[in-house]
């Protein structure tokens, strides 16, 4: 049992921690080796552009020509001239190109053609990450614990036990070492990530995803031991490992949505609000909602109090049905046997 637990733990971890390197390596790769930006000139603006390093200039003959070229993706965005003190402006599409503004010399104003409220794609790898490392995490370790329930049910070795400790001692001890251990997983993860951001220059970035990943952190501590008491106590109903995922299929649910949610709606700002303060979902919801900055201080507080209160029901229920469970030394037993008793 403990070498399952040990073995789960060291892949689980080796895959999470892979994961995390490659998005770091990749991340300082992209900011090391910046790709040359080509962008349309118009008239007097050439000489500005001139031979910026990490631009590429397109000639266009007027400013209508030189916003055809932006829409059709041609070139990331125009110069063009203009009665400023500075002489040009920028054209772009949906956001202020900041490749371009760094490499002119000057700071001319912009005009966005379509402004956009976030970078779709930075949101989208932040929300896939936080959803990812909890649908793993929690199921790796939750299948863990229903698999020694069995074991012990199966073996009897649970009555041995059950002479010896409360049943509810026995609950709270499988749930909170593995707990533990899933909380060590998720705080090795976020050291490598902050440190590998550290290194690859990434410090901007880090210090937008430090609040995030901090409160990912508390949320996944109280979201995971409220899984855990699930796994168990469903995993209890069986004495046979046949049927573990039959009885745990509906918590093996719960894990997914989540991560469902946010690879399909995570620039909903309804549904991640809604995530946001639903129990199973709220590990990943606010998170996501703090990276981008769309709650407020007190929503975190609150989105937590929730999470703590239905943990504490959720452990209540899942010990009644634990020890009813294990009283039962036959076959499978059903829900509304497991709440009887």
């Amino acid at each position: 049992m403990s070498r399952l637990r040990s073995k789960a733990f060291l892949i689980s971890t080796g895959i999470l921690l892979l994961l995390a390197v490659g998005s770091v390596v990749a991340g300082g790769l992209v900011s090391a080796n910046p790709s040359t930006t080509s962008v349309a000139v118009v008239g007097a603006a050439e000489a500005v552009v001139g031979d910026t390093p990490g631009l590429s200039t397109v000639p266009a003959e007027n400013v209508a020509e030189a916003e055809a070229l932006v829409r059709d993706g041609t070139v990331a965005a125009a110069v063009v001239p203009d009665d400023s003190l500075i002489g040009v402006s920028v054209i772009a599409l949906d956001s202020a190109p900041g490749d371009v503004m760094g490499a002119l010399s000057v700071s001319p104003t912009v005009e966005l053609l379509e402004p956009a409220a976030q970078d779709g794609f930075l949101v989208y790898i932040v929300a896939i990450g936080f959803g990812l490392v909890f649908f793993m995490s929690a199921l790796t370790f939750g299948s863990t614990i229903a698999q020694s329930v069995v074991e012990e049910k199966q073996t009897r070795v649970v009555e041995i036990l059950m002479s010896t400790i409360p049943v509810r001692a026995l609950l709270a001890g499988k749930v909170m070492g593995n707990s533990i251990m899933a909380l060590a997983q998720i705080v090795a993860i976020a050291l490598l990530v902050g440190l590998g951001m550290a290194v690859t220059g990434q410090r901007v970035l880090l210090a937008d995803l430090g609040p995030a990943i901090g409160w990912f952190a508390v949320f996944f501590a109280f979201g995971f031991v409220m899984i855990a008491a699930l796994f168990a106590a469903t995993a209890s109903m069986v004495a046979r490992q046949e049927d573990v995922g039959t009885t745990t299929a509906p918590v093996t649910y719960l894990v997914m949505i989540p991560y469902i949610l946010v690879l399909f709606f995570n620039d909903n700002p309804l549904v991640m609000t809604i995530m946001s303060y639903v129990p199973f979902s709220a590990p990943v919801g606010m998170p996501v909602r703090v990276f981008l900055g769309t709650a407020e201080w007190w929503e975190p507080v609150l989105s937590l109090l929730i999470l703590a209160l239905t943990t504490a029901g959720v452990i209540l229920f899942g010990s009644r049905i634990y020890r009813n469970s294990l009283l039962r030394m036959g076959g499978r037993v059903t829900y509304k046997q497991a709440l009887r008793g």
